[in-house]
């Protein structure tokens, strides 16, 4: 905190444009620390909740799964945050990292809502498709990889990317345990400066700006598949 404390003090006397570009240097540096949690928060969810939905569908520990998806559904997001980072190392007396709490934390937050997602994918799947696939004798682990779950996957991708963008919001509230992401930047300029639209519209600009980047990328997946089906049309 020191340190940050100097590094903003050297550019209380520069100019207002040279400010502006520091805010957003300093402030931007925090974008490592949001797609970490991101993109590792994306795995687990994917392997989680695609493992919970399955088992559901087969099933399996359904009950078990059911309450598991209720409680983290019907608790908020910053409540298992926190329980992560400060009762977790009281049970277990093994303290984790902040990056390791956030990705652990919002991966199992998002399992849950992606198990929803899947299960409402496979659920408007024809039954017709499990009975002929039984019938013919395919092995159940290949009735789901190459039948079920590429339908599934494509069906529920418009709802995945907004669990993605959704996502990306809340990896903000790893600034109330400490992570230095975006928004916790955007607070230290803030409480330094007294001045809190600047930073604070910085830090909107940013995420905005990777709102529409997922966006994008979910509308270019939207349209190669739009285009693969229409070369199979005879």
């Amino acid at each position: 905190m020191r340190a940050e404390s100097c590094l903003l003090s050297k550019r209380s006397g520069t100019s207002f444009v040279s400010k502006i570009v520091a805010d957003f240097l300093f402030i931007g540096s925090g974008i490592v620390l949001t797609l970490e949690l991101l993109v590792g928060s994306i795995f687990i969810g994917l392997v989680v909740g695609g493992l919970f939905a399955v088992a559901r569908a087969c099933c399996i520990c359904k009950t078990a799964i059911n309450c598991i998806v209720s409680v983290v559904r019907g608790t908020p997001v910053i409540l298992q945050l926190s329980f992560f980072y400060f009762a977790v190392p009281q049970i277990f007396g093994c303290k984790l990292g902040i990056v390791l709490t956030g990705i652990i934390a919002f991966g199992i937050n998002s399992s849950a809502y992606v198990s929803e997602i899947l299960r409402a994918g496979i659920e408007s799947l024809p039954k017709g498709q499990f009975e002929v696939s039984r019938s013919l004798g395919i092995p159940a682990f290949h009735m789901w990889k190459d039948i079920i779950l590429p339908q599934v996957v494509m069906n529920i991708f418009p709802t995945f990317i907004n669990e993605t963008v959704t996502l990306l919001k809340e990896t903000a509230l790893v600034a109330t345990i400490g992570g230095m992401d975006v928004m916790r930047r955007s607070q230290v300029i803030a409480a330094e400066q007294y001045e809190y639209f600047i930073p604070l519209s910085i830090a909107a600009f940013i995420y905005y700006l990777f709102v529409l980047l997922i966006e994008f990328i979910g509308r270019k997946v939207e349209g190669l598949k739009l285009y693969a089906e229409n070369l199979q049309r005879p």
